[in-house]
This record gives C-alpha cells, structure tokens and sequence, in this order.
C-alpha cells in the first residue's frame, strides 16, 4: 500500500525525492501520512480535492482486496 502512494504521488509532483509516506496503526485500520514539499502541495490536493479524491479511491479499492481499512491523510 505505502508503494503504491508514493508511486501516484511521486508521478504528480515536481520534486519526487520529497515525498514521504509514513505508516500508523489506527486500531481498525491503518492510517497512511502523506507528506510532500510545500510547493507541490496544491498538485498532490487538485482542484476542489479531485486528485486527492482519486487516490483515496485508488487506495480503498486496493486496500478492499486485501480486506484492510486505510485512511490516506495528506499534509
């Protein structure tokens, strides 16, 4: 799962080398912390949150094959 944000993540931004994914235990479920440079911060969101939207998406369905809850947190 941490692969696949930081590829998507990694795809959009201009500084890849900046962008970290960090893993925490939420009880339920897994809490994924994505943290890019401040400057590519509006690529990664999108407008209205449409990118972010999508790879919330992308994550839920990846994360329902394997029976795990995920949360993607950008910031």
């Amino acid at each position: 799962m941490k692969e696949l944000i930081e590829y998507m993540a990694r795809a959009i931004v201009d500084s890849p080398d900046d962008v970290e994914v960090t893993e925490e235990d939420g009880g339920d479920h897994i809490i994924y912390r994505l943290t890019v440079a401040e400057e590519d911060m509006g690529r990664v969101i999108g407008k209205q949150g449409r990118i972010a939207n999508a790879m919330r998406a992308l994550l839920k369905v990846a994360a329902i094959r394997r029976d795990e809850r995920v949360v993607l947190e950008i910031g």
